[in-house]
């Protein structure tokens, strides 16, 4: 029976996904490996090309990676690839205590298990002979490690690979630039699904400008189109989901008389407003105080400004008061109320309206979905960081393709301050080949990857001053060895020192340098030099320096 139950997963290739299958494995038996890049649209069926080359890979007696960007994804992909191999697939992920983790190991070394399934982590299971190495949504910033060392899966993913004789498939409807940029170089091999799988089109997509919302006297964070939408789904027996890449209920409380908000006094970050707990919360460092009616500094009443998923869910229950609302971000997951629990109430219950911040934007496959609404898509289009415009074209392009992936056709409606932007509207037309067109010119102009990389050094401690002297310590060491003859051919600018965006967090300042330029070999050996030196360094007892070259934060 189980059997059966997983040969009725296994579906019929569509001729584009059986040329792609039948040309990676060409080159699989004649013993080439390498790294492919597989661009297809939301809902294209990558996943289905996924299982037939790891299928392939396992008869051989060969093992497989599958790296998912968000740990919510784990149960919804785990579930996909059991039916399909059975108990011979398993995860590995942050949820799992170290005790489960070494059996996970134990397992994978002593030939238990074929497929493993999870986030970056799970690329360091030690299975004994790794025949691919898949990596989904490979654009997606959680592939970069917060932690130092600040490794990203997507290169240490190809070196595992180089280590087995095994190969890489890097998957995603909107790759990273870089990525795209070595394959149009010919560096990666290039595949493309350009249809759905359940052949229905890519969902219409109508943007909303906000500013005209509030003229017509609509202050809330759902505009009267989005509000219409919402309310045909429901009438279709269909559901809804709606994205917000904030959480809490408002951004800040601020004070009407003097303007001033209540800041972290362990961070230089606004706290925000839950109104669950009626607390003020900080996102750095997990502080929290209750909220206050009176201004601390003059007395004045404090007044909400902003908008979270939270604040929307209660919206959503005020505009529809008999329509049952899930919401799914960092405060609403929990050991027991888990990702899994909260899709699969949403799925099985039928709830009309799941709302949630970018977990709910990447990967999910719920057939009913046929409406997703994007609040304050540009949201992090202002951001100093370079990949800014990236972020914001993946994010939209991604949640907007949770749409219509069922038999149902699909919609969305995405809300913006700036109906005109670029990124928007490209978004909105599920146009990567112009975004990348685009981006790859201001790239080019700024000196950013592909064309150059953009090296972070940063520096903390809790004494601000030996931090600020540590960093120009740093700065003047690197500027004199760069005159030595060595590093003549070598062009790169330094910048800074500089307060880090978020200039303390958890009572430790923060301060970096930002290097520009091709990281050449030599200079990749210099500055380890250069942190060894600095880590030896007795008046640097009390700082820390780490170096994150082309990061996502």
């Amino acid at each position: 029976v189980k059997l059966l139950e997983q040969e009725e997963q296994r579906k019929l290739l569509s001729p584009s996904q059986q040329r792609i299958v039948d040309d990676i494995l060409a080159e699989y038996e004649k013993g080439i490996t390498g790294t492919y890049l597989l661009h297809g649209i939301t809902g294209s069926g990558k996943t289905e090309v996924y299982m037939a080359l790891i299928e392939k890979v396992i008869a051989g007696g060969r093992q497989a990676i599958v790296l998912i960007p968000e740990i919510a994804l784990t149960y919804q992909t785990l579930l996909r690839f059991y039916k399909r191999f059975g108990d011979r697939v398993s995860v590995m992920n942050s949820t799992l205590s170290p005790g489960e983790k070494y059996d996970q190991c134990e397992r994978a070394k002593n030939g238990e298990i074929d497929v493993i399934i999870g986030p970056r982590s799970a690329l360091f299971t030690p299975f004994p002979d790794i025949g691919l190495i898949v990596i989904d949504e490979e654009h997606e910033g959680s592939y970069k490690s917060e932690g130092t060392p600040k490794y990203h899966a997507r290169e240490t993913a190809m070196e595992v690979a180089r280590l087995h004789g095994a190969s890489v498939v890097l998957g995603s409807a909107t790759p990273c630039v870089e990525t795209m940029y070595r394959a149009k170089q010919g560096i990666y091999r290039f595949y493309q699904l350009k249809n759905r799988s359940n052949r229905q089109p890519l969902p219409p997509v109508q943007i909303v400008d906000m500013k005209e919302q509030l003229q017509q006297g609509n202050d809330l964070s759902l505009s009267y189109p989005l509000q219409d939408a919402i309310r045909e789904t429901k009438d279709a027996g269909k559901q809804t989901i709606l994205f917000l890449n904030r959480r809490g209920n408002s951004r800040a409380l601020v004070c009407v008389d003097c303007r001033e908000a209540p800041e972290c006094p362990r961070c230089s970050a606004r706290l925000t407003y839950h109104s669950a707990n009626e607390r003020l919360m900080c996102h750095y460092c997990g502080y929290s105080q209750p909220a206050m009616e009176r201004c601390p500094s003059c007395g004045g009443p404090m007044k909400k400004i902003g908008t979270g998923t939270q604040k929307v869910q209660q919206e959503l229950k005020t505009l529809f008061a008999d329509l049952e609302v899930d919401r799914m971000d960092a405060d609403t997951v929990s050991a027991v109320n888990t990702h899994e629990h909260i899709l699969d109430h949403f799925k099985n219950e039928h709830v009309p309206i799941l709302i949630g911040t970018q977990m709910v934007a990447k990967g999910l496959n719920l057939p009913d979905v046929t409406l997703v609404g994007v609040l304050d898509a540009d949201l992090g289009l202002y951001s100093d960081n370079y990949r800014a415009a990236e972020t914001t074209f993946n994010m939209l392009t991604q949640v907007v393709g949770r749409a219509g992936r069922g038999d149902t056709a699909g919609q969305a409606v995405i809300q913006t301050m700036v109906p005109e932007h670029k990124v928007i509207t490209l978004a909105a037309r599920q146009d990567y080949e112009s975004f990348y067109e685009l981006e790859l010119e201001l790239r080019r102009v700024q000196q950013c990857p592909p064309f150059a990389d953009v090296t972070l050094v940063t520096f903390t401690g809790q004494d601000e001053a030996a931090v600020l002297r540590g960093a120009v310590k740093f700065r003047d060491s690197l500027m004199s060895l760069l005159k030595l003859p060595q590093y003549a051919s070598e062009q790169l600018s330094c910048f800074g020192p500089a307060p880090c965006p978020v200039a303390k967090i958890n009572y430790n300042y923060r301060y970096r340098l930002t290097l520009r330029g091709k990281l050449s070999r030599a200079l990749r050996q210099l500055l380890a030099h250069l942190l060894r030196e600095f880590s030896r360094d007795k008046e640097n007892r009390e700082v820390s320096a780490f170096v994150d070259v082309n990061g996502f934060d």
